[in-house]
């Protein structure tokens, strides 16, 4: 689907959308719509949960949250980076048909924010062609809100301001927040919003007080919460009392910091189910929780100027699993069964899967996700042969609205086996030097991808079916 499809659609969607009895798999009990929580951890490898059988890190309340739920464990995120990840989960569409391919438009970062000519009015200027990008689709707010559902938004967002997205409320404005997190100082001085999310990063590291009085102000409306908190991401400063637990556990040092942050973004996650059921409202939410990319602090690279450890290469930003693959989890009480699914899911299933589970009837929405909600009740089964599909981009674009010029691999699991294809734009090597040529790897049986198979003979079968896949799926320049 190109992006002038999607604006189009974007202008019928709310014409076309009607409510009707939630479409789960089991009897309701009442017929109110169910209000929807959105879990996002931001940065954090898929091994890196007890429930994923890391001993290790302690995530007693994730740990709790997949007790209850339906588990996928082998799911994955199409872009190993933040901003077009979160963008998938707010559209259900992949990065190149959402348009959002990158973290900073147009000049680049570094030009954006070290470049004396360019002030606040600029930068903002700037910045705003970007986020215009979303307002041209349909959104999971925006589908919700026009059918009644008040949509907060709380932590990382990278849209502007909150409405551009289409929720009902928020805290993020686009500008400067004065907070510890979100604010960037200009080469001219200037004080700008970074463009990650601003006030709202102070979600979860600083406070859940306004995710309580929304969902206290709400009443009898169902409601949407955006939950995104800038945890466990860098600056890996959390309170001592997290680093205390695993002082002296026999954790590498280069993964306590790291693990801290992730044990209090799980105390915050207990917080927010918790208010929940204290408030009665737990058996009527669907809880979904999924990551946006992966993050794993490498012990080689310590940045003394930060005091903390910067990630390995085969993970945030990467296309190996260490930065693309998240567990899914999927509760709502009464409905879902808690179970495991090592079939392959993705995180454009989220959006489907949501706009199900409320009753919206999504037949004339053109997604490219599948409904998991069947499965999550246990009355559907997930199709082991299915095909899942990735795309990587440098953090910078170089032009809006045309993904296929900044694209630097794509990739396509199906089975046991990963085709990653480079793609270098005639400067070789590819973006960031990941890979010489395209690779083939078997992800089960070498999961840090090491091992390129793609020249045995055996394999040559199998690599030709997904590149024929790939292709069909997107092939850039068309």
């Amino acid at each position: 689907m190109s992006i002038i499809e999607t604006t189009l659609l974007g202008l019928l969607v709310a014409l076309v959308l009607t409510i009707s009895p939630p479409n789960s798999c089991l009897a309701q009990e009442n017929s109110r719509r169910p209000n929807v929580v959105l879990i996002v951890s931001d940065d954090q490898t898929y091994t890196d949960f007890g429930f994923m059988g890391n001993a290790e890190v302690r995530t007693p309340n994730l740990d709790q949250l997949a007790a209850q739920s339906a588990r996928y464990v082998n799911g994955y995120v199409p872009s190993s980076v933040c901003r077009p990840s979160l963008v998938t989960l707010l559209t259900g569409l992949y990065p190149h048909q959402h348009g959002v391919h990158f973290n900073h438009p147009p000049p680049g970062f570094s030009k954006l924010t070290k470049s004396p000519e360019i002030g606040k009015r600029e930068f903002d200027k700037l910045r705003e062609r970007a986020t215009d990008l979303i307002k041209r689709v349909p959104t999971l707010p925006r589908l919700l809100s026009s059918n009644g559902y008040r949509c907060f938004q709380t932590g990382k967002y990278w849209e502007g301001h909150w409405h551009n997205a289409g929720f009902t409320e928020g805290m993020t404005t686009a500008e400067p927040s004065g907070g510890k997190y979100g604010d960037k100082r200009l080469a001219n001085g200037d004080v700008v919003a970074h463009g990650n999310g601003d006030h709202g990063l102070v979600i979860g590291r600083e406070t859940m007080q306004p995710i309580d009085e929304f969902i206290d102000d709400c009443g009898a409306a169902p409601f949407l919460v955006w939950y995104a908190p800038f945890l466990p991401h860098t600056p890996h400063n959390s309170p001592k009392k997290y680093f205390d637990l695993y002082e002296s556990s026999g954790v590498p040092k280069h993964r306590i910091p790291y693990y801290a942050a992730i044990t209090q973004f799980d105390d915050t996650v207990g917080h927010l189910v918790q208010s929940l059921e204290k408030r009665g409202l737990a058996r009527n939410t669907v809880f979904l929780f999924v990551v946006d990319n992966g993050w794993e602090p490498d012990p080689s690279r310590y940045m003394a100027s930060r005091s903390e450890w910067d990630h390995t290469k085969r993970s945030k930003r990467a296309p190996f699993d260490y930065g693309l693959r998240t567990p899914i989890l999927v509760r709502w009480d009464g409905q879902t069964k808690p179970s495991t699914h090592k079939e392959l899911v993705s995180s454009i299933d989220v959006v489907p899967t949501l706009l199900s589970a409320c009753g919206l009837e999504d037949a004339d929405i053109e997604l490219p996700g599948i409904d998991l909600m069947p499965s999550a009740c246990g009355a559907g089964k997930l199709d082991v042969e299915r095909t899942i599909f990735g795309e990587i981009y440098p953090g910078d674009a170089t032009k809006l609205g045309r993904p296929a010029s900044d694209v630097a691999y794509r990739w396509v699991r199906q089975g046991d086996l990963k085709l990653i294809t480079t793609h270098d734009h005639g400067k070789r090597p590819a973006w960031n030097n990941y890979l010489v040529g395209d690779s083939l790897f078997d992800v089960v049986a070498d999961p840090s991808e090491t091992h390129n198979v793609i020249d045995r003979v055996e394999n040559n079968t199998h690599v030709a079916s997904l590149r024929r896949q790939l292709d069909e799926w997107w092939q850039p320049g068309e």
